[in-house]
C-alpha cells in the first residue's frame, strides 16, 4: 500500500520556523520526484517546492525562495521542508506528492498556522 504521511505542522509565531517531513512507503521512493504544495483557507493548490529523484536539483516558487529549503534522505524515504522567516500568508494545508511517469502519490496533509 502506497502512503505518504505528512508530519510536523503546527502554530508557530511570525518569523517562526518550522520543519515538516513526509516519510514515504509501498513505492520506490528514490525513482520518484518530491514536492511540496500548500492549500490556503478558500484558495487553490499553490505548488511550493520540488526536489528530483536524486536530490541535487530543487525548485521554489517565488513565495517562498530564500525562506524554505527542500530536502530528501532516500534512505529514509523522508522528503523534507525546512521552513524559516514565516509568514501568516503561509498558512495552509501543506501536502506532499511524489511523481514519476504518469502517476502522482499524495499525503493527507499537515496544518500549518502562522499567527502571533
Amino acid at each position: 500500500e502506497v502512503q505518504l504521511v505528512e508530519s510536523g505542522g503546527g502554530l508557530v509565531q511570525p518569523g517562526g520556523s518550522l520543519r515538516l517531513s513526509c516519510a514515504a512507503s509501498g513505492f520506490p521512493f528514490s525513482r520518484y520526484n518530491m514536492n511540496w504544495v500548500r492549500q490556503a483557507p478558500g484558495k487553490g493548490l499553490e505548488w511550493v517546492a520540488g526536489i528530483n529523484s536524486g536530490g541535487d536539483i530543487t525548485n521554489y516558487a517565488d513565495s517562498v525562495k530564500g525562506r524554505f529549503t527542500i530536502s530528501r534522505d532516500n534512505a529514509q524515504n523522508t522528503t523534507y521542508l525546512q521552513m524559516n522567516s514565516l509568514k501568516a500568508d503561509d498558512t495552509a494545508v501543506y501536502y506532499c506528492n511524489a511523481k514519476r511517469l504518469w502517476r502522482t502519490y499524495w499525503g493527507q496533509g499537515t496544518q500549518v498556522t502562522v499567527s502571533s
